[in-house]
């Protein structure tokens, strides 16, 4: 699995506005900005993300991944303390 299929997977399944994938072989890293989780916590958030790629977890397809999700407000605000 790569990380343009888990991008897919998830663009298609969830609908967020902005969505980031990267890594390779079964260990990903996952960036998804959208309002929803505006009021979510971050454990919600978490699950919110993992729901469509569970198949793939119990698979072994996707070993390890780590999940960010923001809204666009804070994604704005993180990505320039990024670039500081």
């Amino acid at each position: 699995m790569d990380s343009a299929a888990i991008e897919q997977i998830l663009s298609e399944a969830l609908h967020l506005h902005e969505i980031h994938v990267k890594g390779e072989g079964s260990q990903f890293e996952v960036i998804a900005i959208d309002e929803c989780f505006e009021n979510m916590s971050r454990v919600k958030k978490q699950q919110f993300i993992y729901a469509p790629l569970m198949s793939y977890i119990q698979n072994n397809d996707i070993h390890a991944i780590s999940i960010k999700a923001y809204t666009p407000a804070e994604w704005e605000r993180d990505r320039k303390l990024m670039s500081l």
